[in-house]
């Protein structure tokens, strides 16, 4: 006891003698407000959500799209993530909009897009003496356990889930574990689900129970062939009633249930119907018995020949459905090319319309009014020739001459980018005759020639696998024509100016030119030491980040 009295009094002693000791604790809590640190700590949550939203861009993401089609372009997200969790542990007031952000839009990779990937690739290898050999784990299901676990044990995490995305392999696979983490998610709006879930397949039944009787919020669903019964549940018992996009495949179903569950969904406003070749015109009329169609922003027909333009435009004469309407997207119908001015005029709102459809035979030589839409800002006019048409002149190229004949006739004025499987359609633009000098003082009424507005066209071949992109600019005076950009491919078109990502290297290209093995070639971009840079690579050496 002696002894430990000893040692204390002489650490008094010494901190007594030390004044600058004490002016450090005397200042200590004062100057730390001042700092950056105190800074930090007293700004809003809105504030550090969106700075959070810059660490990890992809909590961004609210599309209802698979993990496949909706991954960021630039960065690893894996990393990205990481980061955020880091962010989240730094003090009590970040930990909240960190989580908000971690936990809402959750994305599960298969691996890392850096090199870091690599790394943990041969450490998982080099697990123990007795591993050395053993097979590979698999990574995205060990994260999706993890995630199980994690949301299990914390409902206070658990409320937090809007989206839930995976990669394909990964949810056709752990149907098990995906069962018992939609289980715990009451406000999840969207999943990646298995391809056996949308046909009513019986190795997804659990997982179908679970999330109908778990997960009300809801907002897209798929209905394959096979899942006829569970499509005419849903007007019964109306278990996802915040439904807003349904897609229909191959479905056998009467034309009556398919309108009473169409009317039973209050919020539903896109519409994707494939291959449904007894689909007609018929559904759009209204009937005393029947609800009619609803009114939608968005509407997809694909491979469903008994469409027409008639039935079409009976549905947009009702207010309701042409005040609503913005995207139409047209595949494969009875709607011909010569009749979408019918579509236009009835559809004053609509921003987005594309149509898709291989001809036989050319234009009508019938007069038929231009293409005439004040609101149209993006058209694909994706138009090919029947390669059982033969002449001297393809079908397809009198159907570009009416497009050509309409954008000259400035007839849609807010039109700004154009899809075309044409090649030189935009010299046909330019090399288009201009109007003379001096029709303007010769003629009372003069007739308006060219377009306004500056046009982004796309335009590709039948042998080619990229948009290339021209860019036409309208005459700047009269009787002189338009001007176009040199046309390039689309790839070389965003890595210059704002749209070039950071993996270029900033404002010039360094890039290997590669054969992609269809002919082509793709460029890789480079960095000094022959790598690409990839977003958030530190190298660790620590073993809890093995499965990160």
């Amino acid at each position: 006891m002696g002894f430990l009295k000893h040692i204390r009094s002489k650490s008094k002693i010494k901190s007594e003698s030390n004044p600058a000791t004490h002016v450090h604790d005397r200042y200590a809590t004062s100057s730390a407000g001042r700092g950056p640190q105190g800074l930090a700590a007293r700004l809003p949550f809105n504030v550090l959500e969106l700075l959070f939203t810059f660490v990890c861009p992809h909590t961004l993401d609210e599309s209802y799209i698979p993990s496949e089609n909706s991954m960021v372009e630039d960065g690893c997200m894996l990393c990205d993530m990481r980061d955020l969790a880091h962010c989240a542990g730094v003090s009590r007031r970040w930990s909240e909009p960190a989580q908000k952000l971690l936990y809402k839009s959750i994305r599960i990779d298969a691996v890392h897009y850096c090199e870091r990937e690599i790394e943990l690739a041969e450490k998982r290898k080099r697990r123990s003496f007795f591993e050395h050999n053993a097979d590979p784990q698999d990574i995205p299901k060990l994260r999706l356990q993890f995630l199980q676990r994690t949301v299990r044990d914390n409902n206070l995490l658990a409320v937090k889930v809007h989206l839930l995305k995976m990669p394909y392999m990964t949810r056709e696979s752990c149907e098990t574990e995906l069962a018992r983490i939609v289980s715990v998610l009451p406000n999840l709006q969207y999943v990646d689900l298995p391809d056996g879930f949308f046909s009513d397949d019986g190795s997804s039944h659990i997982l179908k129970q679970e999330l109908q009787a778990r997960c009300p919020d809801i907002r897209k669903m798929t209905y394959n062939t096979g899942s006829e019964f569970s499509f005419a549940l849903l007007a019964q018992r109306r278990h996802w009633q915040g439904l807003q996009v349904v897609e229909l495949s191959r479905l056998n179903v009467e034309p009556s249930t398919l309108l009473r569950v169409l009317a039973s969904l209050p919020t539903l406003h896109e519409l994707k119907v494939k291959d449904l070749p007894w689909l007609d015109d018929t559904i759009f009329q209204r009937t005393s018995t029947l609800p009619p169609f609803p009114p939608l922003q968005k509407l997809l027909l694909e491979d469903t020949p008994n469409i027409t333009a008639a039935g079409l435009s009976t549905y947009l004469l009702r207010p309701e459905t042409r005040e609503a309407l913005s995207s139409l997207t047209l595949s494969t119908t009875g709607i011909v090319p010569s009749s979408l001015h019918l579509l236009l005029t009835n559809a004053p709102h609509l921003t987005h319309l594309s149509i898709t459809e291989t001809v036989t035979r050319s234009f009508p030589l019938e007069p038929i009014p231009n293409l005439t839409s004040p609101s149209l800002k993006t058209l694909y006019y994706e138009i090919t020739s029947s390669p059982h048409a033969h002449g001297l002149q393809k079908p397809s190229e009198s159907h570009y001459t009416y497009l050509t004949r309409s954008l000259l006739a400035s007839s849609l004025p807010s039109l700004r980018s154009l899809y075309v499987r044409d090649p030189t359609f935009p010299e046909s633009l330019i090399l288009a005759p201009p109007a003379p000098a001096f029709a303007a003082t010769t003629s009372p009424t003069p007739t308006t020639r060219g377009f306004a507005q500056t046009l982004e066209v796309y335009s590709k071949g039948l042998d080619e696998l990229e948009w290339n992109f021209t860019c036409v600019s309208p005459a700047t005076a009269p009787g002189r024509r338009g001007s176009a950009s040199v046309t390039r491919p689309v790839s070389l078109y965003r890595m210059s100016g704002s749209g070039l990502s950071p993996p270029w290297g900033g404002d010039a290209r360094r890039s290997v030119v590669v054969p992609n093995g269809f002919g082509g070639f793709l460029a890789v971009p480079s960095e000094e030491n022959g790598s690409p840079a990839g977003k958030g690579h530190r190298r660790e050496v620590s073993r809890q980040d093995l499965w990160r």
